[in-house]
């Protein structure tokens, strides 16, 4: 019995020290180490949702695990070229609506895209700027309508995706499942929403929304557009998400994914002269 007990707690040891071993491998090799980011969360008028400051603590926690710095702002005046130039990604987290205040800002921002920046975009993002034509593009589309929030189904159709790491392929998940309009088709889409799973309460309304798709739905995903790197996720909606640890991997591992991309900022690529530009393809 001794022998059994002793055999046990070196197992114990052995995969809590790997464990340790494997999270500092992995700090060690975190895209975000000694980097700066920007989490932007101005809301325009409208609904504000009330998990932001959930999600920005959540984000601050992580850039002391992962070794980064964190700036948080709501203040579009931040959008300055000089200002941008040293991060490395932002982040718009449940943003909604005009979240700028002039186009010399969004002008600002388009060109941080064109020099190289990194963008994340969580949950509501999706219905930010919905008039401008080029964040749309950015974002993948606009937003449409919503179910009620309910726990549903999400499927990752490409698990092999360094942003799904360590996730659940059928992740059960309480949630919005949004729908979008003006769809870009330069996304390439990670996650689904199994719409099989949604209440049929509401089925000819989500039937009518999810058009031209069938069973499932874009839930997240990413895109090389117009310079820059980005990572979307249309979940995100409750304020408990963001203390859950399999929904603050999923951010922090597509954080990391577009860090990894972002090089240093090279603003001779930036063309833009106005905000509505034609994108050069």
């Amino acid at each position: 019995m001794k022998n059994f007990k002793r055999a046990g707690i070196s197992l114990f040891l052995f995969i809590f020290l790997g464990s340790l071993s494997a999270f500092a491998a992995s700090l060690e090799s975190s895209s975000l180490k000694g980097k700066h980011v920007l989490v932007y969360t101005k809301n325009g008028k409208g609904f504000v949702h009330d998990n932001i400051p959930s999600a920005v603590a959540s984000l601050q926690n992580l850039s002391k695990e992962r070794k980064f710095t964190l700036d948080v702002s709501d203040d579009p005046a931040v959008f300055e070229e000089e200002k941008l130039k040293k991060y490395t990604l932002i982040v718009f987290p449940s943003t909604n609506n005009d979240v700028f205040d002039t186009d010399a800002q969004r002008l600002v921002f388009r060109r941080y895209i064109q020099a190289g920046g990194g963008f994340v975009g969580i949950h509501s993002v999706i219905g930010t700027e919905r008039n401008w034509k080029w964040f749309k593009q950015l974002i993948g589309g606009t937003f449409a309508w919503h179910p009620r929030n309910q726990e549903f189904i999400v499927k990752a159709i490409r698990p092999e995706h360094p942003s799904l790491k360590g996730l659940p392929k059928l992740w059960k998940h309480k949630d919005e499942c949004y729908f979008m309009k003006e769809l870009y088709p330069g996304i390439q889409v990670i996650m689904v929403n199994d719409l099989t799973t949604l209440n049929p309460n509401e089925a000819e309304k989500i039937k009518s929304y999810s058009s031209p798709f069938s069973d499932l739905y874009p839930a997240v995903w990413y895109q090389k557009f117009d310079g820059g790197n980005m990572w979307l996720t249309t979940l995100g909606h409750d304020k408990e998400n963001y203390d859950d640890p399999a929904f603050l991997q999923h951010i922090l591992q597509g954080m990391e994914y577009v860090a990894s991309l972002t090089r240093k900022l090279d603003y001779r690529k930036a063309y833009a002269t106005t905000k509505d530009d034609e994108v050069r393809y």
